[in-house]
């Protein structure tokens, strides 16, 4: 088994974030070689950003693979950029409050996300990106829910004041992944 997942989109939306959560959840729990490698664009707020969780069973081969099996995108230039680098069969999760661009082709399967609207509703921007990891765990059920919320209050848990947020965070995008995923089958 190897998962080669993209996260991208601008800086400030969290995007490294998932990436590092994702891949240290996965650290944790599994017996899968794992490799993160960020990129970031010209600046940190605003400019573009990515990254690149790889999981497998032997040695990862590369930490930055040309093609993807699942791509995350947060807005609508990376939707742009990014989608055509996914291979065909994979799936590409979209922040649907921002990103309005449709892939440009019929062999990939697009789960959007309103995953800004969703944050908004819980009054904070902060936890976009929480929301998107939550939908990306409920859709493909990678790891344990359990497994990845530990990961995220122990990195996170350093501001106790975004504590009972970043859960309530999570938990929606657990059941808006879940929901998504129920759609498709």
């Amino acid at each position: 088994m190897e998962l080669n997942l993209m996260v991208a989109g601008f800086g400030g939306q969290g995007v490294m974030m998932i990436g590092k959560l994702l891949s240290q959840a996965i650290c944790d729990s599994t017996d899968y070689h794992v490799t993160f490698y960020p990129s970031y664009g010209a600046q940190q707020r605003g400019g573009t950003a990515n990254c690149y969780v790889v999981a497998a069973d032997d040695a990862v081969g590369s930490p930055k693979p040309s093609i993807v099996d699942q791509l995350i995108v947060m807005n609508d230039v990376s939707m742009v950029k990014f989608s055509p680098n996914v291979k065909s069969g994979g799936i590409i999760f979209t922040n649907s409050s921002l990103v309005k661009s449709g892939a440009g082709r019929e062999d990939v399967t697009i789960v959007p996300i309103p995953v800004t609207e969703i944050a908004m509703e819980l009054g904070s921007l902060k936890v976009l990106n929480i929301v998107m990891l939550g939908a990306y765990i409920g859709y493909t059920n990678l790891i344990d829910e359990d497994l990845v919320l530990d990961c995220i209050l122990r990195l996170l848990g350093k501001k106790p004041e975004f504590i009972e947020l970043n859960k309530t965070a999570f938990a929606k995008g657990l059941a808006e992944g879940r929901k998504a995923k129920a759609a498709h089958t």
